[in-house]
């Protein structure tokens, strides 16, 4: 957990104790970043999101869920009913994150094939 400085702090993701940087760091890993990108405006269950998500272990999706909810980027909805369901949403705060990713993941889609071609030692192991 992070505590705020009792000082008032100017918002700098540069310096090291500044809040930005940790949140920074909990946005921006890889599985967070392709969450908050697949919820857009919908609801996802958790074995949707398993499904949509391609190679996420289920350990990493329910402690990035968790993360991204303890920050309030994502909302979980329990239904109380039996079999569970849970439904993620995303918050406001969430939405307005998700315009900013989703038009970094659509650049590199747009752009990784240039990238690549520029890039003699570039390599990617793609699992068949």
């Amino acid at each position: 957990m992070f505590e705020l400085p009792k000082e008032n702090i100017t918002p700098d993701v540069f310096r090291e104790k500044c809040p930005a940087r940790y949140l920074l760091n909990r946005v921006s890993g890889k599985w967070s970043i392709l969450i908050i990108d697949i919820l857009d405006d919908r609801n996802l269950r958790n074995g949707e999101l398993m499904r949509l998500v391609e190679g996420i272990s289920q350990k990493m999706l329910t402690q990035t869920l968790r993360e991204l909810e303890s920050i309030k980027l994502i909302t979980r909805h329990d239904m109380q009913i039996i079999p569970p369901h849970v439904e993620y949403e995303l918050t406001s705060l969430g939405k307005s994150l998700r315009e900013k990713i989703c038009a970094m993941d659509r650049w590199i889609e747009e752009n990784m094939l240039e990238i690549i071609s520029n890039n003699k030692n570039f390599s990617v192991k793609i699992a068949e």
